[in-house]
């Protein structure tokens, strides 16, 4: 049972995911060989230029892994694509190129030492090692971080309940594409910086130093380098200091919230740095002005539209915000906390322009809740401890039906639109993926 060794079990799957993902990269090559696309380049392109080159200019980078001339690159940059300090726009934080850094330079370092006994591998930064390196660091980030989300859910409610739980949502939710089929893209990394943020928080709350608070705000810095909309989790320390304003006095409160965003900015450095490079300020929305709708927020669709939308997607979430009821009950400062997170979160999320987050299995933006809706299904779990069939029942049944979507959407994208549907609409979305299997094994057979 997972109970008994839970860490065990979460980095066996962890190691099942990296052979997975490591077999499709041979078995199941992209035209032209290349691994990081999409979103992820923005991530790759830093990592390989700041290495291999020592700067921040991307038009190379760019060029190389899109196999066209510089000249043409030259041309899509022209105009609103070239900042004022006259660099290539890059719409991706650096904290994933930092995350992967380490594969990165241990997999440079030893294609040098390979070259000088005459092995002739491209020691260039874009051959497939190199960008397979990506991958693997995501997939080893998402493991961690469902390590750490599990680590804070036994610590809010018990381990047996929270095992379950991190297996579930990893599981049911988004949070499984992005931790097995785009792992280079930033949800892995993002799952490790807020699970780490969660964890410490928790594990902490007995101590109340400005040392602490300092930790959980640097905890806060590090999730927004992963992803930007992740700065809301300072909200969490800021909010602690003042809820417990009346034991330790308001100069109390503001020494320790002080501590909190310092350390924050201080974590966030790294992309201030790398903002006042590009644009020439360290503080900017690299999408512009409109990418951000405060006025005009798509607080339902984003939750209920078959377009992506969070529930309907991924309904496992909403036993997970279902639990966080309990949740309140049994630790109010946990619980209330994991309630204000999630509740500005889907705010933001909703306010986005693209707040579909444009090609995505299901709402991708709100990975940045894993660690909490770990928490708050873990909360439910314990209300029926006395039934561990169903607990069993609800995970077995709910990773099922992810896993038959999953199936159904991959098959689309991977052009066989004739047998799949994309999921849209009630039948397609709800009840198609029932029939995936029968039609993909009879259009093998019948090939």
């Amino acid at each position: 049972m997972p109970e008994r060794h839970p860490l065990a079990v979460l980095i066996a799957i962890g190691v099942l995911f990296a052979a997975a993902y490591g077999s499709s990269l041979v078995l199941l090559r992209k035209p032209g060989g290349q691994i990081v696309v999409g979103d992820a380049l923005g991530h790759y392109v830093q990592l390989r230029s700041i290495v291999f080159d020592r700067d921040l200019q991307f038009k190379n980078e760019y060029a190389r892994l899109h196999g066209v001339p510089e000249e043409a690159i030259e041309a899509v940059s022209a105009g609103e694509r070239m900042t004022p300090t006259d660099h290539i726009r890059n719409y991706m934080p650096v904290g994933p190129a930092l995350l992967w850094a380490p594969l990165f330079l241990v997999v440079t370092a030893l294609v040098w030492i390979a070259n000088l006994f005459g092995a002739g591998y491209p020691l260039d930064g874009y051959a497939r090692t190199f960008q397979a390196t990506a991958g693997f660091s995501g997939i080893a980030a998402a493991c961690a971080g469902s390590c750490l989300a599990f680590a804070a859910a036994s610590r809010a409610v018990d381990r047996g309940s929270a095992i379950w739980a991190t297996l579930t949502v990893w599981l049911s939710s988004s949070a499984v594409y992005y931790s097995l089929v785009s792992p280079t893209y930033s949800h892995a990394g993002s799952m490790l910086a807020v699970s780490a943020f969660w964890f410490l928080w928790i594990v902490t709350l007995d101590r109340q130093t400005a040392g602490r608070y300092a930790i959980v705000g640097a905890a806060a810095g590090l999730s927004a380098l992963m992803r930007w909309q992740d700065a809301v989790l300072l909200l969490i320390p800021v909010l602690e200091a003042v809820w417990r304003a009346r034991s330790v006095g308001a100069g109390g409160a503001v020494a320790r919230i002080a501590a909190a965003t310092l350390a924050a900015v201080a974590a966030f450095a790294p992309q201030t740095a790398v903002w006042g490079v590009l644009y020439g300020t360290p503080f900017v929305i690299p999408q512009g002005s409109g990418f951000m709708r405060w006025s005009e927020p798509a607080l339902w669709a984003v939750l209920f539209s078959d377009n992506h939308g969070l529930l309907t997607w991924t309904p496992i979430v909403l036993l997970a915000l279902a639990g966080l009821i309990p949740l309140v009950r049994r630790n109010p400062l946990i619980g209330w906390a994991a309630i204000g997170f999630v509740a500005v979160t889907w705010y933001v999320n909703a306010a986005v322009a693209d707040w579909w987050g444009g090609e995505a299995f299901g709402a991708r933006r709100f990975i940045s809740c894993y660690p909490v809706f770990v928490i708050g299904l873990a909360a439910l779990f314990a209300q029926l401890r006395r039934s561990a069939v169903t607990r069993m029942a609800i995970a077995f049944g709910f990773t099922a039906y992810t896993m038959l979507l999953l199936l159904q959407y991959q098959a689309f994208m991977h052009g066989l639109r004739h047998i799949v549907p994309y999921p849209r609409g009630f039948v397609d979305l709800w009840l198609w993926r029932f029939r995936v299997p029968f039609d993909l094994l009879r259009w093998w057979l019948n090939r």
